[in-house]
């Protein structure tokens, strides 16, 4: 028989455990807690195929308006759409160059930063060519632009296309771009003013999406996803990548100081499974708006060839300020 030493004993190791048992749950729970999945969204407005440019492309968010670009099957066309935040307003912009709404010299038109220097407002636009136009510069004035300027983007003396954009800093002499191809992010500078010039790009990092979890798990297929522009905001960018009618953005933090190839950010994700647009929900370009919303703008197809649901939108109940 056991003494009742032993009993007491066998006791305390019991309520020891349980104890130890509920701290680990205590420091897991936060954990979890601070992991956000969204998966709903608003649209704000939908775009029509003005001069038949029928597909979304580059996409940026200002203080006010969103600015799509659009272009025609062999990216000898671009229209660009003003639309205002608060209510979806939605104006075709005018070539302030010669009066048409559309634009020639654009390419694919991939992905759009907005930038004001000395008071005025610029877009640039890779064009994912290579040479003298793979970044070109408009300036806009209301509801209409001129083009300014255009660039030669090297890597290692190479002529190099782009398909992202995105300014990460200004200082009195010049703008730091962060660039995109694939996985594979590159910075590189300008002069504040300069209208034409190379830009000469460094390897700046790359991104590890294999072991990305959205919702808390990785995605089986993602090699297979398509990569699109991307978002810039508070030293994180949010990247989209699209695979049919399925649309995730992952997050990466700090990047003013990433090398070598870095993380997402696991206890942040976004996801769109679609059933209205079964043949195409894709997520072309991503920006945040004011320190608050995350703004997106979409192909979306419900059958090949229906090309007319092409919108602007933002992800519900998601503030970048808050963490």
């Amino acid at each position: 028989m056991k003494s009742m030493f032993t009993r007491k004993m066998g006791t305390m190791k019991r309520f020891t455990l349980v104890v130890a048992f509920l701290l680990c749950i205590m420091i897991l729970i936060p954990l979890t807690a601070n992991a956000a999945y969204h998966n709903t969204y608003t649209t704000v407005a939908t775009l029509d195929n003005a001069n038949n440019a029928y597909a979304a492309q580059g996409f940026a968010v200002g203080s006010t308006y969103t600015y799509s670009v659009k272009v025609n099957s062999d990216n000898t066309k671009a229209v660009i759409y003003r639309t205002k935040m608060s209510d979806g307003t939605t104006t075709l912009m005018t070539n302030g160059d010669n009066g048409t709404s559309y634009a020639t010299y654009l390419g694919h038109a991939n992905d759009v930063v907005l930038s004001t220097i000395d008071g005025n407002y610029y877009m640039f636009v890779v064009t994912m060519n290579a040479g003298s136009m793979s970044l070109v510069k408009l300036k806009y004035v209301g509801t209409k632009y001129y083009k300014v300027g255009n660039y030669t983007i090297k890597y290692k003396d190479v002529n190099k296309s782009m398909s992202g954009v995105k300014i990460t800093s200004k200082d009195a002499k010049n703008i730091n771009f962060l660039f995109k191809s694939g996985r594979t992010l590159y910075r590189g500078s300008l002069p504040l003013t300069a209208n034409s010039g190379t830009i000469h790009v460094t390897n700046g990092f790359n991104l590890n999406i294999e072991d990305a979890r959205v919702n808390g798990s990785t995605v089986p297929n993602i090699t297979s996803y398509a990569f699109q522009g991307f978002g810039y905001y508070n030293d994180t960018i949010y990247v989209p990548l699209t695979y049919k009618n399925i649309s995730i953005v992952l997050v990466y933090r700090n990047i003013s100081t990433a090398s070598g190839t870095i993380n997402a950010d696991n206890n942040l994700s976004f996801r769109v499974t679609s059933a209205a647009y079964p043949d195409l929900f894709e997520i072309e370009g991503v920006g945040i708006a004011g320190g608050d919303k995350l703004w997106f703008s979409t192909n979306r197809r419900t059958k090949p060839g229906d090309t007319a649901h092409d919108g602007v939108h933002y992800f519900n109940d998601y503030s970048a300020s808050k963490k």
